[in-house]
């Protein structure tokens, strides 16, 4: 066991090295590295009230490889995402049918469901809407719900990853709930707010206007 914000400051200092993107030299690599740290360190002190008091480096160092594993497949999920989109934008009849999808999680702690949340909001053509805590579930917009399986596919393979790297309470062996596609009522709190007044524009489609009773245009008004 040891204290948590070293790691979460040597965690930085590795992000930060992707992030920064530097030549894929020794030099420019320890550089970047060392450039991380120095802020990291810094900053994962000054919030370390944030963090849990201590972490297990066995069971962090365990889930290393599922991190990698992760974030490979996070990337080629996006870069699939990102044509898929530009396809669709390019394309004069390119399909678009968006659709909101329930997709109930495995993962129970914040961290892993914000990272779940935040990779499904950072793909192309998908957004995370909402969290239902009593669910324990995503409201999901995407660009096209024609196939609501393939787009759940990939999220259950993050979430493999992430039972794993979190040290959930399940595992990847757990079998996963059912997801589900949200009714076309659009009474969602979360879909109200992404596209306010959709209710009060098909209420008023659907409720001709009415004239005042003014007895003709002959009535002497």
């Amino acid at each position: 066991m040891t204290r948590s914000w070293p790691v979460a400051g040597v965690l930085f200092g590795v992000l930060w090295v992707f992030v920064h993107g530097p030549p894929l030299t020794l030099q420019s690599l320890v550089g970047s590295l060392l450039v991380g740290l120095a802020v990291g360190f810094p900053m994962a002190y000054l919030f370390r009230r944030l963090y849990g008091d201590t972490v297990d480096l066995r069971r962090s160092i365990r889930g290393v490889p599922y991190t990698i594993l992760y974030l490979l497949t996070f990337i080629r999920e996006a870069v699939v995402a990102s044509l898929d989109v530009t396809y669709r934008v390019l394309a004069p009849s390119g399909p678009v049918e968006p659709e909101v999808i329930l997709i109930p999680l495995r993962v129970q702690t914040d961290l892993g469901v914000t990272t779940i949340a935040n990779s499904i909001t950072m793909t192309p053509g998908s957004l995370t809407l909402d969290y239902d805590p009593d669910e324990n579930a995503l409201y999901v917009h995407v660009i096209d719900g024609s196939d609501p399986k393939d787009i759940v596919d990939p999220i259950r393979a993050w979430e493999n990853y992430a039972l794993v790297i979190f040290d959930e309470e399940l595992s990847p062996d757990d079998p996963a709930p059912d997801f589900a596609v949200y009714p076309p009522d659009r009474t969602h709190p979360a879909l109200e707010r992404a596209a306010p007044g959709i209710e009060n524009e098909a209420e008023t489609e659907a409720e001709p206007p009415t004239e005042e009773a003014t007895g003709g245009d002959h009535d002497g008004r």
